[in-house]
């Protein structure tokens, strides 16, 4: 009777074994390597910031920054303002984006959706993976033997923005490749299930869901794309006055700003080419920022 009373009796819990030396010492060798590790990637982010700040928040502060282009202005000269390189920037990364969303929200919506293991998709995949490393000269070069070599179109904003095109494709559609693969499988079957058709669930359901991350998405494509200097210098020439035809003549913008002033080697010079960065930092900033606002107003709600 002892014995089965014994194999009944629920086993003791193991004793607490206290956390010894080594384990504490591995530990902390690894919480201090991490706060290390953060500490070094934080450094040279904030020393960029301070002196970009530091150098190029006297010239943003002055209206005529904003309002007044360097039409007529001598390198040593100060004054003026970025008017219109600030007006370029924002065409051809407009005019990019316009091009580069749909082409790239669609191509996600075909790899994920529609393609599966096809072989199509896999051969588009790969290529989106090569054209992801693709250098911006080499997007630049391209634009100009295709676009101006070959059909004989001048050197233009729009050839720029072409360009850039190649290298924001990429990066829309792996963004949106990835959000559309997180919205659940049981939200799809539940709109099939109720006789919905393929395009409109898409449409409807699973774009809706995933467009916060696609709205993430695109801005940083856009980010990327906006401080490109080589296709510039490839396919545009520099203007020190606004000139609003994209499809043809030089227009400036804030990279080209700052590859122009900064081969003055004049004071008036170099403020204006800190002023640029700090001018292109804040619009990148400002486009992040509404990216996040959308993101936010366009969630999905769960309650």
């Amino acid at each position: 009777m002892s014995t089965s009373v014994d194999l009944d009796r629920p086993a003791s819990p193991p004793a607490f074994r206290p956390i010894g030396a080594a384990r504490k010492a591995k530990n902390l060798v690894a919480t201090v390597l991490v706060y290390l590790c953060f500490v070094i990637a934080v450094i040279p982010l904030v020393w960029v910031l301070y002196t970009v700040l530091e150098k190029g928040l006297g010239p943003i502060l002055s209206a005529d920054w904003w309002g007044k282009s360097l039409n007529g202005l001598t390198a040593t000269q100060f004054g003026g303002g970025a008017y219109h390189a600030i007006f370029g920037t924002l065409v051809q990364g407009v005019v990019c984006a316009l091009i580069s969303v749909p082409i790239g929200v669609l191509v996600a919506i075909y790899l994920v959706e529609y393609g599966a293991r096809s072989r199509m998709a896999r051969t588009t995949t790969f290529m989106v993976d090569i054209l992801t490393g693709v250098p911006s000269i080499v997007a630049g070069l391209f634009i100009y033997a295709l676009w101006i070599t070959t059909f004989g179109f001048t050197r233009s904003a729009f050839a720029v923005s072409l360009s850039l095109v190649l290298l924001m494709v990429p990066v829309v559609i792996r963004t949106t490749e990835e959000m559309l693969r997180i919205v659940p499988m049981e939200l799809r079957e539940a709109s099939y299930a109720l006789g919905v058709p393929k395009w409109k669930t898409i449409v409807k359901i699973v774009i809706p869901t995933a467009l916060s991350g696609i709205v993430t998405g695109v801005m940083l494509g856009l980010a990327r794309v906006m401080g490109e200097t080589a296709p510039l210098l490839i396919l545009v020439g520099y203007a020190p006055f606004i000139n609003y035809n994209i499809f043809s003549g030089e227009m400036a913008s804030l990279p080209l700003l700052m590859n122009t002033e900064r081969a003055t080697g004049t004071e008036a010079g170099d403020m204006r080419v800190w002023g640029a960065a700090l001018t292109l930092v804040v619009i990148i900033m400002l486009f992040n920022l509404v990216a996040a606002i959308v993101s936010r107003l366009s969630a999905i709600k769960t309650k």
